[in-house]
Formats: structure tokens, C-alpha cells, sequence
């Protein structure tokens, strides 16, 4: 598997946990922590899904309500 489709499906399975989630996966990831779903992947896969994650979350600036 490549290390854009790791990167693309730990973002989905992260995504579908929630919104809620997605942010708090948001904090730990800024503050350097690990998370079990994104064990597998290397220090720049981990920064990739963080950017990711924070560029879909854009939208709700900070809520879980789309604005």
C-alpha cells in the first residue's frame, strides 16, 4: 500500500469516527502524541493526516456545526 492510500484511509477511518473525534484527534496529534490509528505510519504520513484533517475540519472553524 502506498503511503498516500495509508494515509488516505487512516483520514477515513478517523473521519467516520465523528466530529468530535476528528478534533480531539486534531489536538493530540498538534501536541505530539500517538494515536493507535496511526501506528503504522511513519512521522511524515502522521503530519500528512494531520494537514488533512485540519484542512476537511476548515469548514466547522473550531465546532462541530457547519457555518
Amino acid at each position: 500500500m502506498s503511503s498516500k492510500s495509508r494515509v488516505d484511509a487512516c483520514v477515513e477511518m478517523l473521519c467516520a469516527e465523528g466530529c468530535s473525534v476528528v478534533w480531539e484527534t486534531i489536538q493530540t496529534l498538534e501536541s505530539g502524541e500517538s494515536l493507535p490509528e496511526t501506528s503504522g505510519l511513519d512521522e511524515p504520513e502522521v503530519t500528512a493526516v494531520l494537514l488533512e484533517l485540519k484542512a476537511i475540519m476548515a469548514v466547522y472553524e473550531g465546532s462541530c456545526s457547519v457555518v
